[in-house]
């Protein structure tokens, strides 16, 4: 009761602590007007527009090109994706809503230093899907993580510079097996985000707060080994590194 108090207070909690804090939604099988696949060639072109290679964001393009974002969040409102679609499809759909809500959150409270510095960031529902509203935690939490699949924590990105970089390209079904994996790789292999050595690893936060979601089947020894070069011991001594949560601008 005192995590959700503190929660719906405003005060900033561990993503792992809201994992309780959102109320029923129905069901995405329940959606009127779903659809089987979703065109995100509009949230393409803006990507392509404005972030980088290294993920750093062109925030004042995006405001110039506000009503564009908008009017695709609208198209995924208007489209919501059936449960029955296919599961890159359902996946697709959801990183890129929960990615481009972001920088819609951005923009809507621009300029600003951090995400942190909004009034509920990931707690106020601001997303419609069909008729119902989501806020930005309800979509990786109760949507995203529930689809069996950790590699998302590598695809969402929260606007700040210690998250997994903003690809400058829309997720797609068809390429997501590719994208999902390049994303992981480049995540974990970044020194600005992981420090790995043989015997000695300090991580992403990332790793601590949804830890049992990278170790369901093995030790996170084992997940991260199938990403890095060396082979890290099974005795490596791990720690975490401090979260950098500075706006992820393209300076």
């Amino acid at each position: 009761m005192m995590i959700k108090l503190k929660y719906i207070l405003g005060i900033t909690l561990p993503f792992f602590l809201l994992l309780n804090c959102f109320g029923q939604k129905p069901s995405r099988a329940t959606l009127e007007g779903s659809v089987e696949t979703v065109d995100h060639t509009p949230w393409d072109i803006l990507l392509k527009k404005h972030v980088d290679e290294k993920g750093n964001v062109d925030y004042k393009g995006f405001v110039a090109d506000r009503d564009p974002l908008r009017s695709y969040l609208e198209y995924l409102s208007q489209n919501p994706i059936a449960n029955s679609a296919p599961k890159e499809e359902q996946l697709a759909y959801y990183i890129n809503l929960y990615n481009a809500g972001t920088v819609q959150l951005i923009v809507d409270n621009y300029p600003l230093e951090s995400i942190k510095d909004i009034f509920r960031p990931w707690g106020k529902d601001r997303l419609k899907i069909g008729v119902d509203s989501f806020s930005l935690g309800e979509i990786e939490h109760d949507i995203l993580r529930k689809m069996d699949e950790p590699r998302i924590h590598f695809a969402i990105n929260c606007a700040s510079y210690s998250c997994p970089k903003l690809l400058n390209s829309a997720y797609s079904a068809n390429e997501l097996e590719e994208q999902l994996k390049k994303a992981t790789f480049d995540f974990i292999n970044d020194p600005t985000k992981n420090k790995i050595s043989q015997n000695t690893v300090a991580l992403s936060k990332i790793f601590k707060w949804y830890g049992d979601d990278f170790t369901t089947k093995s030790p996170l020894i084992d997940y991260l080994n199938k990403y890095v070069d060396i082979e890290i011991s099974q005795n490596a001594e791990i720690d975490y590194l401090t979260y950098d949560w500075s706006l992820n601008e393209k300076r």
